[in-house]
């Protein structure tokens, strides 16, 4: 840290100023180390999408560091750590992650709330887990309305931490990475967003293909029509057209005519099934 940077870095505490004082020092700290907007190594290859859940982990105590990267890290996560506010802040805004786990307690007197609320005013949207040691009712409060999505006290165990972890990723609509679903002789590659069935390639637009993988991660469950606008779509609403009927009718020719058995279904006035059940 320069000399500015601490002589300023007592401001943190000052309750209003929090939020001003730490965008000041990631301002600071980014000129006076002519720090570029890109961590290389290990942060460069999660923002590279290695097809795994990113969680960065703010937490300067190295022991819980490693306690917490490595057992998620074992649960097929991408983990990077960063161990004080200002790289933790720049980390936390200026890259996509799938989860945050952020310490309270941070060097430089730096509460991690500071990085929480920036992140909110910069509609960061990211699901942050709190991590501290301040337990009492008032602090856990203040976390969750300081924009935190959940609270955990230390000490803790990590089969809670990854428990909650899962519940904030399920609740943000992530899952854990698939990298290929099947029905029958039907496989979708979702990484390389490719479609084959008996070993024959099929072609397929983008929104054909989002309804199929759609459809096939709901393999014998009905689907509603309006499930579909709001999924494949993106539609809150009915547009009133036949838009799902002809992608529909176009899937199925290209899926279905020639191969055995048939997988895409019609459920009269309900909507459509993938199924190798008529």
């Amino acid at each position: 840290m320069t000399p500015a940077v601490e002589t300023n870095a007592s401001i943190i505490s000052s309750g209003v100023l929090r939020s001003a004082a730490i965008n000041w020092l990631f301002s600071a700290h980014m000129l006076s180390h002519n720090v570029e907007p890109m961590r290389t190594g290990l942060a460069a290859s999660v923002v590279g999408g290695s097809g795994k859940i990113c969680c960065l982990v703010i937490e300067d105590e190295v022991d819980t560091a490693r306690y917490i990267s490595k057992g998620l890290a074992e649960e097929g996560f991408s983990v990077v750590c960063s161990r004080d506010g200002v790289d933790g802040l720049r980390l936390a805004t200026i890259q996509n992650w799938d989860i945050v786990i952020l310490d309270r307690l941070l060097p430089g007197n730096v509460d991690g709330l500071s990085i929480l609320e920036t992140m909110r005013t910069l509609r960061k949207v990211t699901p942050v887990l709190v991590l501290s040691a301040l337990a009492s009712l008032d602090e856990r409060v203040k976390g969750l309305r300081s924009g935190g999505d959940d609270y955990l006290t230390k000490p803790f165990a990590f089969s809670e931490l990854l428990a909650r972890v899962q519940a904030l990723l399920r609740r943000s609509g992530m899952r854990q990475e698939v990298a290929e679903l099947q029905i029958a002789d039907l496989k979708l590659d979702l990484r390389r967003r490719r479609a084959e069935r008996a070993g024959q390639v099929i072609a397929l637009q983008p929104r054909e293909f989002r309804l199929l993988e759609y459809l096939v991660r709901h393999q014998d469950q009905v689907v509603t029509r309006t499930m579909l606008l709001e999924a494949v779509w993106e539609y809150h609403f009915d547009p009133q057209t036949n838009v799902i009927d002809v992608q529909i009718s176009r899937l199925r020719q290209k899926i279905d005519k020639g191969f055995s058995p048939q997988l895409l279904h019609t459920v009269r006035g309900v909507g459509y099934m993938v199924s190798i059940h008529a």
